[in-house]
């Protein structure tokens, strides 16, 4: 048997927050690879950013909206199969507290949007990953966990 050397690997980390306001979803709608997308605010971790820091970070760029992180979702995997890249998604549920005036959303965000449920999965086709629906799926299911469940030494 032949040992092969090993090689370094490591995903993508990404946070995304499902916030709620009147049973709407606050969602963005987004340019990505020539598409317009609907997202959950989501996007990558930054260097010495943590976790939360991430969300409250990328919800503000992409949306316009300050809000307060209440729970852990879920943690999700994930390999995109038109890139082979792997990803790895640390989902967050928030309560919106206000609107930004006159914030200016992230570049190739073109707006955010507060959606059904029903809405939301009657545009499966643009969902920018099966990751949008299982977040919301999960959050409609009940799923929550303890912030103390994320640590950042």
């Amino acid at each position: 048997m032949q040992v092969q050397p090993s090689r370094f690997w490591q995903p993508d980390v990404t946070v995304a927050t499902v916030v709620v306001r009147d049973g709407r979803l606050l969602c963005v709608e987004e340019l990505a690879n020539g598409a317009l997308v609907i997202n959950q605010p989501a996007g990558h971790l930054e260097p010495d950013e943590s976790l939360l820091q991430a969300a409250l970070r990328e919800t503000r760029e992409e949306t316009g909206w300050n809000v307060r992180i209440t729970h852990v979702l879920g943690l999700y995997q994930w390999q995109a199969p038109e890139t082979g890249k792997h990803y790895l998604r640390v989902a967050f549920i928030a309560e919106p507290v206000d609107a930004i005036p006159n914030a200016v959303l992230d570049t190739g965000i073109v707006q955010a949007l507060w959606l059904t449920p029903q809405e939301l999965q009657a545009q499966a086709a643009r969902h920018r990953s099966p990751l949008v629906w299982q977040v919301v799926a999960d959050y409609l299911g009940g799923s929550r966990h303890p912030l103390a469940l994320v640590q950042h030494l």
